[in-house]
């Protein structure tokens, strides 16, 4: 039975980025402007076709319409067919399948888990965009819940039960940015869902290195997005399944067919993650921390108030160097108790990246002279510059 779409806000909904999006994958290219506010395209033993450039046409839901029945004559597919692939073709579409089931259907609390599970693990992803951390606290990130936010569920697929993700619009690329390599201007709902993807692949490979004692395998993939949120979401929506997949199709707007678009996890990996997690909430920053220690300067740029010391001191009854940034007056306190060969208290909060320290919001409390008999309990000298 041939079925029609012609309801006009359902058609409505596919955006003119997306009509473009798909002739071009499809086949066709773009030829020449047709009137004001379209262009023609042409492909090889394709029929011409003419597409719109914005949706501000009186006859819009029409011509919607008739492409659509194009698109499903040369593509051999039904209408339903090619309008679900119409209105996701300018979006990021994120499929999460959770193991096998007859019917598609799973328990409701493993539902309600999968859902909440999901929406941390988004949540983790969009931390970790422009800063990434071993732990990120509630409510710290407006602008990766505003992203999170803005995420649709889609339709649900046939067969095993799907949890389907829409991204935002996801734009093509401007011609002037072809110049580069990769995709350094994308705007943040095209670098999320490759961020996630990328955590994800890193967190299954972390494990396989884990399995033969790799301690260091997810502190190592920080940088790719992993964090104790995104451990702790996974354990949350793997643990009721025999298998779960995470899969991407790309925006048809803004390709990334060189990108890993599938990841599988499985509930033997969950003690894991569960141990990562752990480790990982252990090496996020102490607040309100109190160091004493010895100077060491760092270069510094002389046009600017800031300095960078190093602070040499002893963080579990181990000698450790702390890197911390300091505003202009703490710096030269800094500087000047290093020429006396002084010690010095700072506070802010401690924060370990692999074996590095940093102290944040950092605040030299006081300069200890040497006559101080608080110096007595250092169990190191000052360091040489």
């Amino acid at each position: 039975m041939r079925i029609s779409i012609r309801d006009r806000s359902a058609l409505r909904a596919v955006t003119p980025g997306a009509l473009s999006a798909y002739a071009r994958s499809s086949g066709w290219n773009q030829e020449e402007p047709y009137r004001k506010h379209s262009d023609v395209y042409i492909g090889e033993g394709l029929p011409d076709i003419i597409v719109p450039r914005t949706e501000r046409l009186g006859d819009y839901a029409s011509v919607v319409a008739d492409l659509i029945d194009t698109f499903a004559d040369v593509t051999e597919q039904d209408q339903l067919t090619v309008y679900r692939s119409l209105v996701t073709a300018d979006r990021d579409v994120i499929l999460i399948r959770a193991g096998e089931s007859r019917d598609g259907s799973i328990a409701l609390d493993d539902g309600v888990s999968l859902i909440g599970g999901t929406r941390d693990l988004l949540l983790a992803a969009a931390c970790s965009l422009d800063k990434p951390k071993a732990v990120y606290r509630p409510g710290e990130n407006q602008k990766a819940a505003d992203l999170v936010k803005s995420i649709q569920l889609g339709q649900t697929a046939h067969g095993s039960f799907v949890v389907t993700l829409l991204t935002p619009v996801v734009p093509p690329r401007m011609p002037a940015l072809f110049r580069e390599q990769g995709d350094p201007g994308a705007p943040d709902q095209r670098r999320f869902t490759p961020r996630l993807m990328q955590a994800l692949s890193s967190m299954s490979q972390a494990a396989e290195r884990a399995v033969v004692g790799d301690v260091e395998a997810f502190v190592g993939a920080l940088e790719s997005g992993v964090s104790a949120n995104l451990c702790e979401a996974l354990v949350r929506i793997i643990k009721p399944f025999p298998t779960l997949d995470i899969r991407v199709m790309w925006a048809r707007t803004r390709p990334e067919n060189h990108r890993s678009s599938t990841v599988r996890f499985r509930p033997s990996e969950v003690p894991l993650f569960k141990e990562a997690a752990r480790l990982l909430r252990a090496q996020a920053p102490r607040p309100d921390e109190t160091l004493v220690g010895f100077v060491r300067l760092l270069p510094r740029d002389q046009n600017v108030g800031e300095g960078t010391i190093r602070l040499s001191t002893s963080i579990g009854n181990k000698q450790r160097s702390v890197q911390a940034e300091l505003e202009r007056e703490d710096y030269e306190r800094a500087v000047q108790a290093h020429k006396d060969g002084a010690a010095v208290e700072m506070s802010g909060d401690l924060e370990r990246i692999g074996q590095r320290w940093r102290l944040l919001r950092p605040e030299l409390v006081k300069v200890i002279l040497n006559a101080d008999p608080d110096v007595d309990d250092l169990a190191f000298q000052p360091s040489a510059s």
